[in-house]
């Protein structure tokens, strides 16, 4: 039990750090970097729930809503990294629009 509450704990207290990190990232591709390693370290945090509960360590009321609370989380990353880079394509063609009219 103690190496997987070992992982569990990294993985899961490494969601909110990226996402510290994001929000003090230098750019907005900084800030998508980070956020899609929030996103990462929520989906494994998502692994270690479900071996948890396989393996009996975590009965299926505290997993049911445990599991529910990473699902939503990662819903939300995805949708912040999502959104993130659609603005920043957004935000390059409207340059490039620029661009060609100047020139």
């Amino acid at each position: 039990m103690k190496p997987l509450a070992k992982q569990i704990l990294r993985s899961g207290t490494s969601i909110g750090a990226n996402v510290e990190e994001a929000l003090g990232g230098y750019s907005k591709k900084d800030f998508v970097t980070k956020i899609g390693i929030s996103l990462k370290e929520a989906r494994e945090t998502h692994y270690w729930l479900k071996l948890l509960h396989a393996t009996g360590y975590l009965e299926q009321t505290a997993f049911d809503s445990i599991c529910y609370d990473c699902q939503e989380l990662i819903k939300m990353l995805g949708a912040i990294k999502i959104t993130t880079q659609r603005n920043i394509a957004e935000e390059l063609n409207k340059l490039k629009g620029r661009r060609l009219q100047n020139s």
